[in-house]
């Protein structure tokens, strides 16, 4: 960072519209004046603020705001001004969304295109003593794009608004989990810079390490220059906490901007990932000692590490397994959404809270999609200190995007600022080109890019180019030439044989979304992924963050507003009722009913719910059983697979999605099911691999019987464990049916498969029986293996006694099995609070105790009530 010696412009604002033919009448009058403003900020929460409009958010009020996208509008400000003395004066925008026109006291300054990136502007001529008046005029961004598509022709995209031709966050526009609430701002702060001499304009660092354990740190110091060309002598300084560990001082010739130095650290402490060693991180200062009031000084912390990617051929096609400091790191972790719809809202207070969320789920990945945003330093800063690898996507999506020189050229500043920005950290260890863009390429050149306009080429094809330039040249070449240590990959999903489908399971990385668009959850376990980087199922947000929008009566899985607040193509909710068929309710996924209309055959009467809370519920619980199926399998690959990453941990705005964390930060049962199936030593039990991986993959020798079953012991721990695992067949009150000790072992960063003994696994009556294997080891969870799905399982209503009672920070819930009690969860939102755990599962005569901190409610004992303290028996008798 540099220092602070930025005068913010951050007071007296307003905002008005320049164009009023959109605007509903009633507000023409009000908005052709204006109104205070927030910067930084953005249109539409100034409108909600000004008591304007209703909250986007609710009901179905992103429908009759989609005006606030098509107009134009001006932000304007006073402010005094004297000058004092120094040479330069610097308009500084961190962030304009996004088409914009800046004009000082009457003059134009500068011209802003792109969301991505910093301008600055020389505005010494045009301010002037006393009071001066900046404005910054902004064009329409959804007529805007559809401008661009007359011009330059139309490129496919996933979503109704061509968010391909500008370039701003494309979830802006809306998503198939995301909100249309397209507005304009300043949405980072805006200020005065003044300063002489010589400023430090950019810092590009390189962390590595030599074979020999020295830590070597390159950096490349831009300047500039105010007028004078005198030499400029440049300090860095590298500390391991309050310790001065090396120091290099050069000097900056007159007639040259650009230095490069060298810090060399002997035996440096690694930056590791979590679970792996820890995440050292050094401090670095970079300072020209000059008697200015220039901004002459650049802090941050950089960590020495390694990364590499393996995608050798192999017996099994080619892996994608990422090496730090020359270790294999099996990735478990979530991809990233923008933390808030309304981009000014997302405050550090809020990245940081699903930071936590992140860590706290055991995960040690996190992807940064391509539709939304390069993210922030606390972000990064978060990631750096606990540990996390964070794969940064670059801000393409699910598009064909314009070559066009114009937009070349802002590619080329947005990525030159944003890989100077994050080089630095040492938790980012993947840059990606794009997301799903090489997936449906073979699509877009087939049928949307062909232009008979275009000359052709020497194939005789007329295709236009789609943005490969951008993921095949432009980018590699810039993270080369700003000497990234990161890895980087064109696009994701990706394979890395040539002519090979980019979403090819065996080879690189893959997008699994057949099993929730089209298959029951089942189909998981015939996926051998080596690393599937976007997975996921869907589920409402918690109770309250739901009712808080959706005010439907009555309340109904498919009245008007629910569906507002379900994005997902092909009717997301069908998709919902289908995949909890045969698992929760009767049936199978591919069921129609012929007896209905053809504009909902599919609906069986058991996808009909009279309550729509335990509605509710199953939607839940079927996204924690789905994702936790997906997942173990995919665990249970290793090392075969070498990373699992869940779409997504987090919304932006209140909305039924695959997020584990809603919008207002509850976490849904998902989150509590990711916390044990990511736990660095997993056990699980599971049945035998399906007959496709069997003759295609080979698992440690180990020969299972096609109706078998396997304990599974996954270490991603640098312990090696050597113990007993006492395993059980019980019926559902609790009597033992058989029994066996086993004597396993599991090496460090291993996986142990042992079959389990025939007397263990013959059951006499499924519906009525379990298998349970724990140990005495602390370190590792007991398993519990449900032979058959809720739907056929032979539960006992409300099988539990509970007891509620004050302790400090808030309530003791504990709850006591009478008989067998399937992931027991407490939705604590319907009362108020937050709940430390969740989807429990209780043989007979156990208890659990849930904490529950939040403030004081009215009624305690509401914590034990049927509608909030749930259960998978719950279901079965709805």
């Amino acid at each position: 960072m540099r220092d602070n010696v930025f005068r913010g412009l951050s007071d007296g604002w307003t905002v008005r519209a320049l164009t009023t033919q959109e605007i509903p009448a009633e507000l023409r009058d009000t908005l052709g004046r204006g109104i205070p403003a927030r910067v930084p900020g953005e249109v539409t929460v100034d409108l909600m603020e000004a008591g304007l409009i209703d909250d986007p958010f609710d009901g179905c009020n992103e429908q009759v705001l989609q005006w606030i996208g098509r107009c134009d509008w001006e932000y304007r400000c006073t402010f005094d001004w004297n000058d004092d003395g120094l040479e330069r004066h610097d308009l500084v925008a961190f962030g304009l969304d996004t088409i914009a026109s800046v004009r000082l006291n009457g003059h134009q300054v500068g011209m802003a295109r792109n969301f991505h990136r910093t301008y600055r502007w020389d505005v010494g001529r045009y301010l002037r003593d006393g009071e001066n008046t900046l404005t910054v005029e902004f064009a329409a961004p959804t007529t805007y794009t559809e401008m661009r598509e007359r011009d330059y022709g139309v490129y496919p995209h996933a979503s109704l608004p061509a968010f391909n031709q500008i370039r701003k966050p494309a979830s802006s526009f809306g998503w198939d989990w995301g909100v249309n609430a397209v507005n304009v701002g300043i949405v980072q702060p805006i200020g005065l810079e003044s300063w002489s001499g010589c400023r430090l304009e950019q810092v590009v660092t390189q962390a590595d390490v030599r074979e020999d354990g020295t830590g070597v740190l390159d950096c490349v110091v831009d300047t500039t220059r105010a007028g004078d060309r005198s030499e400029a002598p440049v300090i860095a300084e590298l500390y391991d906490g309050d310790n001065l560990v090396a120091s290099c001082e050069r000097t900056i010739p007159a007639n040259r901007n650009t230095i490069e130095m060298r810090l060399t650290v002997e035996q440096a402490a690694l930056w590791w990932p979590v679970g792996y060693g820890e995440p050292h991180l050094y401090t670095l200062e970079i300072r020209l000692p000059e008697e200015s009031r220039s901004c002459s000084q650049w802090q941050g912390s950089v960590g020495f590490r390694t990364v590499a990617i393996d995608v050798d051929a192999d017996r099994y096609g080619r892996p994608f397994s990422i090496h730090v400091n020359g270790c294999p790191v099996h990735a478990r972790g979530y991809n990233w959404v923008p933390a808030d719809a309304l981009i000014s809202r997302a405050t550090p207070e809020l990245i940081t809270a699903r930071m936590v969320d992140l860590v706290e789920s055991n995960s040690n990945m996190l992807r940064i999609w391509g539709g939304g945003l390069y993210e922030s330093e606390e972000l990064y800063d978060f990631a750096d200190r606990h540990g996390v690898m964070i794969w940064q996507d670059f801000p393409f999506a699910c598009a064909a995007y314009p070559e066009d020189l114009e937009t070349q050229a802002e590619v080329d500043v947005e990525a030159r600022e944003q890989i100077a920005r994050l080089n630095t950290h040492p938790s980012l260890v993947i840059w990606n080109g794009s997301n799903e863009n090489y997936m449906e390429a073979t699509g877009w050149l087939g049928i949307g890019l062909r232009d008979d306009d275009l000359p052709a080429d020497d194939a005789g094809r007329h295709d236009k180019p789609w943005g490969d330039h951008y993921y095949a040249h432009q980018l590699p070449e810039l993270l080369k030439e700003l000497r990234t240590t990161a890895a980087y990959i064109p696009s994701s999903p990706i394979s890395f044989s040539p002519y090979t489908d980019p979403n090819k399971p065996e080879d690189g990385t893959c997008h699994l979304w057949d099993v929730w668009n089209k298959a029951d959850y089942r189909r998981y376990a015939e996926r051998v992924p080596r690393f599937c980087d976007e997975f996921g199922y869907q589920a409402p947000p918690a109770w309250s963050t739901l009712t808080k929008v959706v005010h439907d009566l009555p309340m109904d899985p498919f009245a008007p507003q629910m569906l507002n607040h379900q994005k997902a193509i092909d009717h997301g909710n069908e998709k919902l009722a289908k995949g909890m068929r045969s698992h929760i309710t009767p049936g199978r996924f591919e069921d129609v009913n012929p007896d209905r209309n053809a504009d909902n055959q599919w609906l069986l009467d058991s996808d009909r719910w009279e309550n729509v809370e335990d509605w509710h519920w199953a939607c839940q619980l079927q996204q924690a059983q789905a994702v936790r199926f997906g997942a173990e399998h995919m665990r249970a690959l290793e090392p075969v697979n070498q990373g699992v990453l869940i779409w997504q941990l987090n919304d932006d705005w209140p909305v039924i999605s695959w997020a584990a964390v809603d919008y207002e930060g509850h976490r849904k049962p998902l989150w509590y099911a990711s916390r044990r199936f990511f736990a660095p030593r997993l056990a699980m039990i599971r049945p035998t691999v399906s007959d496709e991986c069997r003759e295609r993959y080979s698992w440690d020798g180990v020969a299972l019987e096609p109706d078998g079953l396997s304990l599974i012991l996954v270490n991603d721990s640098s312990e090696s464990y050597r113990f007993v695992w006492n395993c059980r067949r019980v019926d559902l009150s609790g009597r033992e049916l058989a029994s066996v000790a086993l004597e396993t072992s599991v090496d460090a960063f291993c996986v142990t498969r042992v079959p389990l003994p025939r007397e263990v696994v013959e059951f006499s009556d499924p519906s009525n029986e379990l298998v349970v294997a724990s140990t005495e080891d602390a370190n590792w969870s007991r398993v519990i293996y449900d032979p058959v799905e809720i739907v056929e399982q032979t539960l006992e209503t409300r099988p539990f006694d509970t007891q509620v009672s004050e302790e400090i920070g808030g309530y003791r819930l504990d709850v006591t099995a009478r008989s067998y009690v399937r992931d027991l969860f407490c939705m604590a939102d319907k009362v108020g609070g937050t709940v430390d755990d969740g989807l429990v599962s209780l043989l007979p005569g156990e208890t659990a105790t849930f904490h529950i901190t939040g403030g004081q409610v009215d009624d305690p004992p509401m914590y034990g009530d049927a509608r909030v303290l749930r259960c998978a028996n719950d279901l079965k008798n709805r």
